[in-house]
């Protein structure tokens, strides 16, 4: 190429487009992916360390009964053959001692302990309905001859119910709920007091309403009349209380428990725990820490399980009640059952048929006053009571009880 004197000219400078563009930043950008790439790769990593650590730590808290396993293994042949697939029997103990941290200051430990509080919960197998039945700690029954922590053994004997848990611990009462309904445990949880209460604060509290002011020394409760959130201590007075609540009855205690419980149930199910991991790992790490269970419910996966099952049920078929019962015939300080009506209870839950629970309202409105509300029965056209009291293939039995739904100030 010349000029127009015809000398050599310069080059032409190559057209922007031609250049080899980025041919410095190309190394700088593989270089940034590849760091950006590392980088994610640490936070990926270092993530599932943490949840792996959580999970280790929770699954860690969970204490296992393996000695009521191995106790009920030797009675195998005479417990009840296992239900319906898929269904659940979980028999939840609230146990009184007084060993362990927290729990002295509730009386003298007397190297005994007793079931305060006993719940049969049966999950049905298409997890459509959870039935919670409260078992009253002076209900007489048969406890079946039972292994001591000492090695010896009791004889069999009609007593109260909260006596197998002082004879022979879990197991015994395992195999006294077993001999009282045909239904067999499938698994099994103790809580005690202390656990109770880290379980209450977990969740920031219960809310209950109290129509009169509570000054109950025993269950160290003091509290004004109105709405109020319980919390700890509180909360396990609450439930506890007795003599300053009401009519001062076990069966009140036992209703308000159920109430408490309810509204329990109904706020860890809320969003605002199970959906907030600041809110829920609190909660799972009270939980584990609170229980002792069977080895079939000792890992956290198990638990949530668990866990899912029930937040599948909707809370107005989380339903709570207590065995038609009635003062003991030969001492009106205890219970007997009242037939035919616990053992068509027991029957329901033992072929996972479905049963329904009415207010406290309704049974008064034409219950029996024994704990179940009838299965239906009413009066004809003409006045006269009809034949719906004898029960029939296509008849719901209902029972005195409430549901999750209701909470404690419904």
């Amino acid at each position: 190429m010349t000029d127009r004197a015809g000398t050599p000219a310069e080059p032409d400078p190559p057209a922007e487009e031609d250049a080899a563009p980025g041919a410095p930043e190309e190394p700088r950008k593989r270089h940034w992916l590849r760091w950006t790439a590392l980088g994610l790769s640490a936070v990926v990593l270092i993530a599932a360390a943490v949840g792996w650590w959580f999970y280790r730590k929770l699954d860690g808290n969970i204490t296992t009964d393996t000695t009521a396993a191995t106790e009920l293994r030797k009675y195998e042949k005479e417990r009840p053959a296992a239900g319906v697939t898929a269904a659940r029997n979980i028999l939840l103990i609230g146990s009184d001692t007084r060993t362990g941290e927290g729990n002295r200051k509730y009386g003298r430990d007397k190297g005994t302990e007793r079931s305060d509080t006993t719940i049969l919960l049966h999950l049905s197998a298409e997890k459509s309905s959870a039935t919670a039945v409260s078992l009253p700690r002076d209900l007489m029954v048969t406890i079946p001859s039972c292994t001591k922590a000492d090695g010896t053994r009791t004889r069999e004997q009609f007593a109260q119910f909260n006596f197998a848990f002082e004879f022979g611990g879990t197991a015994c009462t395992i195999r006294t709920v077993e001999k009282l309904t045909g239904i067999r445990v499938d698994n099994h949880m103790v809580i005690d007091f202390r656990g109770f209460k880290k379980m209450v604060d977990a969740v920031d509290g219960v809310e209950v309403c109290l129509k009169e002011p509570v000054d109950d020394r025993d269950a160290k409760l003091k509290l004004p009349a109105g709405r109020q959130t319980l919390r700890g201590e509180q909360a396990l007075g609450f439930v506890r209380a007795r003599k300053s609540i009401g009519n001062g009855s076990d069966t009140e205690r036992m209703d308000r428990q159920q109430q408490f419980l309810g509204a329990l149930v109904n706020k860890v199910q809320s969003d605002g725990v199970l959906l907030n991991p600041t809110k829920l790992y609190p909660v799972l790490d009270a939980a584990t820490k609170a229980i002792t269970t069977d080895p079939g419910l000792d890992s956290l996966r198990d638990l949530y399980d668990l866990a899912r099952a029930m937040r599948a049920v909707p809370t107005e078929k989380v339903q709570f009640l207590t065995v038609p019962r009635r003062p003991y015939t030969y001492n009106a300080n205890r219970d007997e059952l009242v037939q035919p009506a616990a053992s068509q209870l027991f029957r329901q839950l033992r072929e996972d048929k479905p049963v329904l629970v009415t207010p406290h309202s309704e049974e008064e409105n034409g219950g029996r006053g024994d704990g179940s509300g009838g299965t239906g029965g009413g009066t004809g056209g003409d006045g006269k009571p009809d034949d719906a009291d004898t029960p029939t293939p296509s008849t719901t039995p209902t029972f005195t009880g409430r549901n999750a739904a209701e909470g404690v100030c419904s």
